[in-house]
């Protein structure tokens, strides 16, 4: 059993898990999923945005023979695996990794890889970690892989809060027996790897309200300084520093970020700037890219429907429409196939 799927060996110093990004952190007192039963705030008071809820009734046990008969014997039901794991809210799914471990002696992720195959098996995987379990095995691949993966790096660094990126400092550093800040030092450079390596830490910067920093004397950009004013994690603070400085500069700052800086940078400092002042804006723009011309980008497409599923996904759809005209439903329909599709319009939760 791999490390960060529940039921398999406890990585040294793993802490609870919490909710998506963007969800209210749960109680660090309580277990990790899989074992507790953490407390969950009732959607309609948090303006649950999210697609995927829990399901009511819901029993591992019962959820798990479900998955055995769908896998057992010749031939696979993907159909009941869709309905099962695309009814289920996440802290439902985790647990029956170790029920099935329970119940039937076996590894329910062997035996998920063993029985589906390609985008859809990736798919599956994927919505069966916890949140930030599933950010620090992304962020390791995007290091790791052939080829520095720049744009996973930035959307999961930049689009985190303080609570999430705390934790998946926690789980890399167990899981991989290096920090996060080493591995992202030693596979990145210059101040692109500064901004990474500023968005990977908590707490350890002060906010900056001087917007002249942002460019020394407006001749020649003072990147050290726009990292820390981008990287303080204060949204209110920020979005008025960016007001302030289109009143002071008479441009907009994701302008001077693109006429100041170039290459991963630019992408970096720019993606803040958007996660900043309307993130699901951010990522309708990532899932048209993943999807706009020649072939899909698989990775991205997944990454971004299992991790906002729960967080800001209407949000993500409503917008998805109003800057593309036609529906996120729609879209991943016309690019997708099979099972895959199917798992992933369930993620996405309907048409508008």
């Amino acid at each position: 059993m791999p490390q960060g799927y529940p039921g398999g060996p406890p990585a040294p110093g793993q802490q609870p898990m919490p909710g998506y990004p963007g969800a209210p952190v749960p109680n660090p007192s309580m277990p990790a999923y899989g074992g507790g039963t953490p407390s969950v705030v009732p959607a309609i008071s948090q303006g649950f945005r999210g697609t995927i809820k829990d399901f009511p009734g819901t029993d591992p046990l019962k959820d798990v023979e479900v998955l055995r008969k769908a896998m057992k014997g010749f031939g696979t039901d993907e159909n009941a695996i869709i309905e099962l794991l695309g009814s289920r809210s996440n802290k439902q799914r985790v647990p029956m990794v170790k029920a099935y471990k329970t119940t039937y002696g076996k590894d329910l992720v062997h035996d998920l890889k063993s029985e589906l195959t390609g985008h859809f098996e990736e798919l599956v995987l994927a919505m069966m970690m916890s949140p930030t379990h599933y950010d620090a095995a992304e962020l390791r691949h995007a290091i790791k892989g052939a080829g520095t993966d720049e744009a996973c790096l930035i959307e999961i660094l930049a689009s985190r809060n303080n609570a999430e990126i705390r934790e998946i400092n926690q789980i890399y550093k167990a899981d991989h027996g290096k920090s996060l800040e080493d591995a992202i030092a030693g596979d990145t450079s210059g101040h692109f790897r500064r901004l990474l390596i500023a968005l990977s830490q908590v707490g350890l910067l002060h906010k900056f309200t001087f917007i002249h920093l942002l460019f020394a004397n407006k001749v020649g950009t003072d990147e050290s300084q726009f990292n820390a004013i981008l990287c303080a994690r204060s949204k209110p603070h920020l979005r008025a520093v960016f007001n302030e400085y289109q009143h002071m500069c008479g441009k907009d700052i994701e302008k001077s970020i693109c006429s100041e800086m170039s290459g991963n940078l630019e992408s970096g400092m720019v993606a803040v700037v958007k996660c900043i002042k309307n993130t699901p804006v951010y990522f309708a723009e990532r899932l048209h890219k993943a999807m706009h011309g020649a072939g899909t980008k698989d990775k991205t497409l997944i990454r971004i429907m299992v991790s906002r599923s729960e967080v800001d996904m209407l949000d993500i759809r409503q917008e998805f429409l109003r800057m593309y005209g036609k529906s996120l439903y729609t879209a991943i329909s016309g690019d997708t196939s099979g099972d895959y599709k199917k798992l992933l319009l369930k993620l996405c939760g309907g048409s508008d």
